[in-house]
């Protein structure tokens, strides 16, 4: 089998080098430069990449992705997309190789979106972004995602052993996302992803209003039958509620959305933090006991870190000491500075439960 890597690129020298290096294990590497102006185009040349240059104007990402897709050679059998800020764990074609078959189209595999500050994984979900060389075009202006358009059936595999790693430039700006995602709502009217990463993106801007009306309309298109989403998109409805100061439909909709997808953290985490900020700490505390019987952690994007790391024992052992559970306070803040064993607040708390045991 022959395998390829394809990319897009813009003012991205500083990860050129960590990109090739860890995508070489391809039989060609690929890079449509979409308008760099430092030197990104003849790093990627020096390094044997494959490198052609062209304006996308009007911007859209499916349009360029396409275009770096067209690049790749005709007798290529599979296609790596990649992103250069990200980093693919060694060994990861031998991997491919071993579970591709002559009806294998397309492969899941692990993606670490962002890591903690000690170097662990924080954000990750699978990624399926590993195709045939046919039967796939790039769809939407951003979030694109890739489109089936072959006959037969689309056979997907899933690896663990294929890891792919983020480490993006924090100094980007990311201000196209919102008029690209109004486009491609007003494109696609009726898929439900989209309107979802467009209510998503009011929330990140502020707009509260637009945040609610956009993810209202989110959970009553037919399509949005994913439950995780239509949690996330209750969640942050009620983000947008407590920022207006409409704490009451905030609650509601935390509420809702533990109904909606109860196998989850997020919900019970989310309320929590609104009772907290309102003194109810036996509410507090019986939310948090319910999200860490919750064991498993799903591999989906919807994932909030804040479940995960310290923050749930942290708050545990703030309301334990305000319900005079002190010696649980203790139990607790000691679980959450060996999660986090640089946060200085987290060591001076635990001063204070000693001193008051």
């Amino acid at each position: 089998m022959r395998i390829c890597v394809y990319a897009i690129s813009k003012n991205e020298s500083k990860f050129v080098d960590r990109w090739v290096d860890s995508m070489n294990e391809a039989d060609e590497i690929v890079v449509l430069d979409t308008g760099s102006t430092d030197d990104t185009f003849e790093k990627l040349k020096k390094r044997g990449v494959k490198v052609y240059k062209e304006i996308i104007d009007p911007w859209r990402f499916d349009v360029a992705r396409n275009k770096s897709l067209d690049k790749v050679s005709k007798d290529i059998d599979i296609c790596v997309c990649t992103d250069l800020d990200e980093v693919l764990d060694k060994g990861w074609r031998k991997e491919l190789e071993s579970i591709w078959d002559k009806d294998t189209k397309r492969v899941r595999y692990n993606y670490n979106w962002s890591f903690d500050e000690y170097g662990k994984p924080a954000t990750s979900f699978y990624t399926d972004k590993i195709h045939s060389r046919n039967d796939y075009k790039w769809v939407h202006p951003v979030h694109e995602v890739l489109k089936y358009t072959g006959k037969d059936k689309e056979i997907f595999k899933t690896s663990d052993s294929i890891t792919l790693n983020h480490y993006p430039d924090l100094t980007k700006s990311r201000g196209q996302y919102l008029k690209l995602l109004e486009l491609s709502v007003k494109e696609s009217p009726l898929d439900d992803r989209n309107m979802h990463y467009l209510g998503r993106e009011y929330m990140y801007y502020g707009k509260w209003n637009e945040c609610i009306d956009t993810l209202i309309k989110h959970l009553n298109l037919k399509s949005a039958t994913w439950k995780d989403e239509r949690c996330a998109s209750m969640r942050f409805i009620s983000r947008a509620y407590i920022n207006l100061k409409r704490y009451d439909e905030a609650r509601m909709w935390l509420n809702k959305a533990i109904d909606e997808a109860p196998y989850l953290r997020e919900g019970y985490v989310e309320l929590a933090f609104l009772e907290y900020s309102f003194g109810n700490y036996r509410e507090v505390y019986e939310l948090l006991m319910k999200a860490l019987n919750i064991k498993f952690k799903s591999k989906s994007y919807i994932n909030e870190n804040f479940c995960w790391d310290s923050t749930i024992y942290d708050l545990l052992s703030i309301v334990c000491f305000m319900l005079n559970k002190k010696e649980d306070s203790l139990k607790y803040i000691d679980i959450a500075i060996e999660m986090n064993p640089n946060d200085e607040r987290l060591k001076e708390n635990k001063k204070i439960i000693q001193d008051n045991i």
